[in-house]
Formats: C-alpha cells, sequence, structure tokens
C-alpha cells in the first residue's frame, strides 16, 4: 500500500480537486481509501456528491484547564498563562479561564495543583462514508474555537489505515491542510509520496518554497503540480526553472480550465466532467510509480 498526500502551502490552489480527481482514477483499478485531513475545513467529501457522513462520533484530542474554590490563593497563574487565557474574578476573588484560549498546556496546574484541573474535551468530529466510485472517504472537523488540528488529522489516518488494512488497499490519498503547521506536518509523517500543487503567482509559489524545506525535513520524495500554469507563463517558467536548479520533478501541468468550477458546483470530480483529463492523471500517476521504483 501506498500513502500519497498532496499538499500547498496556499490555501485555494487545487489542493482538493486534485485529490478528488486523483482518487477517483487510481480507483477504476486499483482499491482506494480517501482522506481529508484538513480539519479545519473539510470539504473532500463534497468533491465526491457527500452531503452527510456515516458513522459520525465526536472525539477527544485536547485538554482544558478548570478551576475550583481553591484556586482562590493562586491569583499568580494569571500572569504566567502563555495564551492570555487567565483572568481574575474581583468579585469572587477567583481565576477564570476562557475556553476559547485555553490550550490545555498545563502549566496552571503546576503552580497550583490543588485549585486547577486539566480534563480531556470533545474538540472535534470525524465520519466516513462510501463514494458512488466505490471507495471510502474519512473525514473529521474540528469544532469551531478549538485546538488540536494535529492530533485531529493523527485519529483520521488511523481510522482510513483500518479501513486500509480491512480492504487491503492499494493506495491511501491524503488530502492536507494548506501552509505549513501541525496538520500539515501530521499529513506528511509516514506518507510514500507528496504531491505539491502551486499555481503561478507570487504568494503560491513563496508558501510552496516554504512547505516543500517540511517535506525535505522528513526525506519524503515528491513532485511538484503547477495549475492554471497558462493564465501567467513567464511566472510558470519561474517555477519551472526553480525546480529544475533543485532537482525537483514537475509531475504535472493543469491548464486554466472553467470545468474545475463547474465539477465542483456539482459536487464531482473534474475528471467525471471532462474524462479528457484523465491522461494528465495518468501521467501523474506513472511518473509517481517511477519515483517510489
Amino acid at each position: 500500500m501506498k500513502t500519497i498526500t498532496v499538499l500547498s502551502g496556499k490555501g485555494g490552489v487545487g489542493k482538493s480537486s486534485l485529490s478528488a480527481s486523483l482518487s477517483v482514477f487510481l480507483s477504476k483499478k486499483n482499491k482506494v481509501v480517501a482522506a481529508d485531513c484538513d480539519v479545519d475545513a473539510a470539504n473532500l467529501a463534497l468533491l465526491f456528491g457527500i452531503k452527510n457522513l456515516k458513522n459520525v462520533e465526536k472525539i477527544s484530542t485536547n485538554y482544558k484547564a478548570f478551576v475550583n474554590e481553591k484556586a482562590k490563593k493562586c491569583k499568580n497563574i494569571v500572569n504566567n498563562c502563555a495564551f492570555s487565557a487567565i483572568s481574575w474574578n474581583k468579585k469572587r476573588g477567583i481565576p477564570e479561564i476562557s475556553s476559547f484560549l485555553c490550550e490545555g498546556c498545563g502549566v496552571c496546574k503546576l503552580l497550583c495543583p490543588q485549585g486547577i484541573s486539566i480534563k480531556k474535551i470533545k474538540n472535534a468530529i470525524i465520519g466516513q462514508a462510501k463514494t458512488s466510485y466505490g471507495f471510502f472517504v474519512i473525514s473529521g472537523q474540528l469544532k469551531m474555537g478549538e485546538s488540536g488540528s494535529g492530533n485531529v488529522v493523527n485519529v483520521v489516518k488511523k481510522r482510513a489505515k483500518k479501513i486500509v488494512d480491512q480492504i487491503k488497499a492499494d493506495f491511501l490519498v491524503i488530502d492536507s491542510a494548506p501552509g505549513i503547521g501541525c496538520p500539515v506536518i501530521a499529513s506528511i509523517k509516514g506518507c510514500d509520496y507528496v504531491i505539491a500543487i502551486t499555481e503561478p503567482m507570487p504568494a503560491a509559489f513563496s508558501a510552496l518554497k516554504r512547505v516543500l524545506q517540511v517535506v525535505k525535513h522528513f526525506k519524503i520524495p515528491y513532485g511538484i503540480v503547477i495549475n492554471k500554469w497558462d493564465i501567467n507563463k513567464s511566472f510558470t517558467r519561474k517555477i519551472e526553472k526553480y525546480a529544475k536548479e533543485n532537482k525537483i520533478l514537475i509531475i504535472g501541468r493543469i491548464p486554466y480550465d472553467k470545468d474545475f468550477i463547474r465539477a465542483m458546483i456539482k459536487m464531482k470530480p473534474v475528471i467525471e466532467i471532462n474524462p479528457g483529463y484523465k491522461e494528465l492523471f495518468k501521467s501523474i500517476i506513472n511518473k509517481i510509480n517511477i519515483e517510489l521504483k
């Protein structure tokens, strides 16, 4: 089984669209599982036409601090919270902890062991559904205002790999979050190949270079896909020059095409709207297979 993670340093450059079509293309001749690990803004299931997940459960991957009456002598914890989550209630003469700001780090518990308790909280949901293409998609969603997205990604991957083992899947396709934070690191960890997608614009290119530094740290093979390469050909050449100088393989170039917009509106992968893209995804997979040999 091979795990392919699709990521981008910047959001909105076509990461989920690529993940969806890649999963569908692979499923024609392989057993596939797809995992949406962009747990702050999960939308991969929508691109398969799925509005509601099944087997949904609340999960706990984070902690919060709570005060009791014994914390009245612990005014010192107010100025020692790195997240400014603790204030002093003058009327009650006791610390108050903001549930939105608290990260559950436990410093307040160390300073006030009798007056503070650290408890696990339900900070996310996870679910799955079988697509009309015959494979499962697993998705996690962090609750609004909560933290711990990296740990939620780990839970999503764990459930996905359970299904992988059950069906003896050939591929696990992971749709990562944008950026270089905890959910991205959790998505990359343990994968076999990374597809980094970008667009020919300064912000996307700068973000691409940042996220590739993270991938290099984990020593995982990777290649670049340039989306909408033809909207700024001079900048595309700049990306290609960077790739050549750094010995990075460009595994695909996707033109600007309104079929991608039509596909999202119809909640379908683009290769279902325009079968002509099957050759492009076949070429991408062939290049990945060569890299993994």
